[in-house]
């Protein structure tokens, strides 16, 4: 997949998945130098700790809120389905058949 062809929601998805992992790292740093002595050691460990527990409180908050957009969207397209089921049906129906010929081509 070329990166013209990423989804908005992907690359988001994505951005999240690797500031975890950048978090995960950090907190494994610090675990790792939590013995280093040194005043500027200690002073740069407690701006890490800090820096750390804002991006870990962004990061949930992002999350939470891509699951209540998610959820959203869900409930709209629920609430199209029952407004409009014939519609849906048609959908349904023209998907199925283009995802039927897609697949006979291979």
């Amino acid at each position: 997949m070329n990166e013209s062809s990423i989804t908005p929601g992907a690359a988001r998805d994505q951005l999240v998945a690797d500031l975890k992992a950048v978090v995960a790292d950090a907190e494994e740093l610090l675990r790792a130098t939590k013995d280093a002595a040194g005043e500027r050691v200690s002073a740069a460990r407690a701006k890490a700790e800090a820096t750390l527990g804002k991006a870990r409180a962004k990061l949930a908050s992002a999350e939470d809120a891509a699951v209540e957009r998610a959820k959203d969207a869900a409930k709209s397209a629920d609430d199209y389905v029952h407004e409009h089921p014939w519609n849906a049906v048609g959908i349904a129906a023209a998907a199925g058949i283009v995802i039927g010929v897609l697949l006979a081509r291979r």
